[in-house]
């Protein structure tokens, strides 16, 4: 399966579940993948706003918000992403999140 099939792929399996947080996920990842920033930014959204994340797609939302330069939203994800990542025992991750933020 190339890169465009497996966007079709996620693309027709969320229309099909959009309330499935883990499709939202993956769909997310192949967007970053394709460098379609902007959309990876909503999915990753709708992929937050229905699970509570560790930590790890909050700093994809940071990374893609940060690439798109928009500094700001990207630290806020970043925040966000600290709070869940110290929440569920990810220090590590976390710290890569501050870095990430005094990057900005």
């Amino acid at each position: 399966m190339d890169d465009q099939e497996r966007l079709e792929y996620f693309a027709r399996m969320v229309r099909e579940a959009p309330e499935v947080a883990r499709v939202r996920f993956a769909y997310a990842n192949e967007l970053l993948r394709a460098e379609r920033l902007d959309d990876a930014v909503v999915e990753l959204r709708s992929y937050l706003s229905l699970s509570e994340d560790e930590g790890n797609a909050w700093g994809r939302l940071g990374d893609a918000l940060a690439r798109l330069g928009r500094p700001d939203e990207a630290a806020d994800a970043y925040l966000a992403g600290i709070d869940q990542a110290e929440r569920h025992g990810h220090t590590g991750m976390a710290d890569e999140f501050r870095d990430a933020i005094e990057r900005l």
